[in-house]
């Protein structure tokens, strides 16, 4: 079965954009590549366990195994050593991506106190966009009797956009809610 969004996005937001942005070609206009969940925890240098509690969590919330993502050079002041475990992180593509951003933006993101929207500036200037979430509680997949400690994540939306009003019109017609 195909996911909700995808349908969406072939029907109806494939033929906006494209009356949008004036496009001749639908290959032209832009979709969603993939989306990267990312952990980065400085703790895991003093408590080693805390990968795994983590990693857990993030597979849970995505649906995906996560892989524990390494110190790529040794960095004195921080006490970190090349090749040390200091995060975790999964990147989401075809469905599972569209059922996570489904997810992210009709049970999530309406689950955060005092939620004013997404900030519309967190473009990356080649069409991608970043968004950090404070609580990893805000996912319903999350079981709060089972956390050890409220974590945050970040979260990346790839997309083949060539600029970010690209980016931002593709993502406001998925339904993300920004800010005004």
């Amino acid at each position: 079965m195909k996911p909700r969004l995808k349908t969406q996005y072939d029907a109806e937001i494939v033929p906006a954009l494209q009356k949008e942005f004036g496009y001749g070609n639908i290959m032209q206009v832009p979709h969603l590549d993939k989306i990267v969940l990312n952990m980065g925890m400085g703790e895991a240098l003093q408590n080693p366990k805390v990968i795994e509690f983590a990693q857990e969590e993030l597979t849970v919330i995505a649906g995906q195994k996560a892989i524990v993502t390494r110190a790529r050079k040794s960095i004195a002041n921080f006490k970190l050593r090349e090749g040390q475990a200091i995060g975790c992180a999964v990147t989401l593509r075809s469905e599972r991506m569209y059922e996570f951003i489904d997810r992210l933006i009709n049970v999530a993101l309406p689950r955060v106190r005092d939620f004013r929207g997404v900030s519309p500036r967190a473009f990356d200037g080649h069409g991608n966009y970043s968004m950090g979430i404070g609580e990893q509680v805000i996912f319903p997949e999350v079981d709060y009797d089972k956390l050890d400690k409220v974590r945050g994540l970040s979260i990346t939306f790839v997309t083949s956009a060539k600029t970010d009003d690209e980016c931002h019109a593709l993502l406001k017609h998925f339904g993300m809610p920004f800010r005004q």
